[in-house]
């Protein structure tokens, strides 16, 4: 293992990242959702997938719910099913984007019955939490208007604050509110929360515990991500990510698929930040697999997020330093470019058979028979949310 360090390998070994339940579902697109063989037909299905690539990986021990995707009659049955199969239950997310009444908003309604029927939702995510033993709670808000003079901009503001304090103060001393934003989509006129400075502003308000949420799809083409990464870390406001790929908007493809020097520079940030393997800073996939397999499709994400992490810490940060206090330009682009050059595949494979797991873990996953066997276990499964 030339290319990764004892120390490497230390950081590496830490890291986790959260899978979302819904990536295992039918998914798609507004046109058209298709059918897998062997789509999981309820929650404890998903987890049983999920629980798959963390067999194979090492990568995945923790699994985010939606609800009410995600309901069951027990989530104590529900967490010990999970804890059997070698997982823990994670964030929950809301869902407030589903409902006739949420046509005009949610937290931001004019309705103050609406508003309240939108909190209520959420005080029942956290009632999930106190049963699931989840620390966060993710919210991502579908509001905003499609037309100039449609809403009143500053009034909804003020209203998703107080709607936000209200579910805030219904928190455990030990759970976080975290806060995505979305720069479009399904709203075109604005967004209420379409970006960081807006969800920082508006956690920065709540407490300690409440932070942002960044889904690396959501923002303008061309937005250097990483410098946002950057910011807040430094603040200390980065609460999660929800790692995917875009070629265009919210594509929610496999991380590193479009852009893999892009994660490469996000993943440095959070290095050069101290996020990685922070407490406070979350990992999760947020992926919607409309024409791969979803299981393959989560270990290829996880096993890239990695292999950019190895990257990402064989920068010679001496020699950037120097460089960059040298006024030296392409002395320090080189440091960089060397280390995402550096192919760590090889050195990560060998790590694994230290380890007791397989080299490939995409071609030991395929080999089980584990896919063929839920296409001929399980039928009529939709489970995901946009598909059920």
């Amino acid at each position: 293992m030339t290319t990764l360090t004892p120390d490497v390998l230390t950081e590496l070994t830490g890291q986790a990242i959260e899978l979302p339940s819904w990536a295992f579902g039918n998914s798609g697109t507004r046109f058209k959702v298709f059918g897998t063989p062997g789509t999981p037909r309820d929650p404890y299905e998903k987890i049983a997938d999920a629980a798959q690539v963390h067999e194979y990986t090492a990568l995945a021990p923790t699994v985010a719910l939606h609800i009410p995707w995600d309901l069951v009659n027990s989530f104590d049955d529900l967490r010990r099913h999970a804890e059997g199969l070698g997982v823990k239950l994670g964030t929950i997310n809301s869902n407030t984007f589903q409902d006739d009444d949420y046509k005009f908003g949610a937290l931001t309604h004019e309705d103050p019955a609406i508003r309240q029927k939108a909190i209520d939702h959420h005080f029942e995510c956290i009632d999930v939490m106190n049963a699931t033993g989840s620390r966060d709670l993710k919210i991502w808000l579908a509001e905003g208007s499609n037309y100039p003079g449609q809403a009143d901009l500053r009034g909804r503001q003020d209203r998703l604050q107080e709607s936000l304090q209200t579910i805030y103060a219904r928190l455990g001393d030990d759970q976080r509110l975290v806060l995505e934003y979305k720069f479009f989509e399904p709203a075109f006129y604005h967004t209420d929360v379409p970006d960081w400075g807006t969800s920082y502003a508006q956690v920065s308000a709540l407490g300690e515990r409440a932070k942002v949420c960044l889904d690396t799809g959501h923002h303008a083409p061309g937005t250097n991500i990483e410098f946002i990464v950057m910011q807040l870390l430094r603040l200390g406001k980065l609460g999660s990510f929800d790692f995917n790929s875009r070629f265009y908007a919210d594509d929610d493809l496999i991380v590193g698929a479009a852009d893999p020097f892009q994660l490469f520079r996000i993943l440095f940030e959070v290095v050069r930040g101290g996020g990685l393997n922070n407490p406070d800073v979350a990992f999760m996939l947020d992926q919607c697999h409309n024409v791969e397999d979803k299981i393959p499709g989560q270990i290829r994400s996880v096993l890239n997020v990695q292999e950019m992490t190895a990257r990402a810490l064989l920068v010679d940060r001496d020699a950037l330093t120097a460089a960059q206090k040298s006024g030296d330009v392409l002395a320090a682009n080189a440091v960089f470019m060397d280390a995402f050059y550096t192919d760590v595949r090889p050195a990560l494979a060998e790590w694994r058979e230290s380890r007791g797991l397989a080299a490939d873990p995409m071609a030991a996953y395929a080999a089980s028979g584990y896919q063929q066997q839920i296409a001929a276990d399980r039928v009529g499964g939709v489970q995901a949310g946009w598909g059920a």
